[in-house]
C-alpha cells in the first residue's frame, strides 16, 4: 500500500454510540481536524493512499456528510480557501483490510505517536437554532 499503486487509502473505522455523540458532530470534527482541499496529502503524507474520504454506510450518514461537506466549503470560501476534495460515498462493496497490529489503537498505544498539522484552521460554522 505504501506504494500509492494499489488504490488503498489509510482509513479509521469509526465506532460510536449516537446516543453520546451524533454523526453530524463527528463529520464536524473530521472536517475541521485536516486538510480537506489536500489531494493525496496529510501533512508530510504523500500519496493516493492518504486521499481524504468518507464511507458511508447508509443513505442518511452519506446525506449528512454530504451537507456537511457543503457546509464547511462554504466557509472556506469565505476564507480564500479552495475546494473540498474529500471523496465521500458508500462502503458497500469497499473492501476493509485491517492494518498490522502495530497499526490497531494507534494513539491509544502511542498518545503522542501522531499530530496531523494539515488543518485549515477555519472553524465548522456554528448552528443557530
Amino acid at each position: 500500500m505504501c506504494t500509492g499503486v494499489t488504490g488503498h487509502a489509510e482509513m479509521v473505522e469509526v465506532t460510536f454510540d449516537p446516543a453520546r455523540v451524533t454523526y453530524r458532530r463527528l463529520l464536524e470534527e473530521f472536517w475541521v481536524m485536516h486538510d480537506p482541499t489536500s489531494l493525496n496529502r496529510q501533512g508530510g503524507d504523500i500519496g493516493t493512499q492518504y486521499r481524504s474520504a468518507i464511507f458511508t454506510t447508509s443513505e442518511s450518514q452519506q446525506l449528512q456528510a454530504e451537507i456537511t461537506r457543503d457546509v464547511y466549503q462554504a466557509a472556506l470560501i469565505r476564507e480564500g480557501i479552495g475546494d473540498i476534495v474529500t471523496e465521500i460515498k458508500s462502503a458497500d462493496g469497499v473492501p476493509y483490510y485491517l492494518a498490522e497490529e502495530y497499526h490497531q489503537k494507534y494513539l491509544q498505544k502511542n498518545p503522542q505517536g501522531y499530530d496531523c498539522h494539515s488543518s485549515t484552521g477555519v472553524a465548522f460554522p456554528a448552528v443557530v437554532s
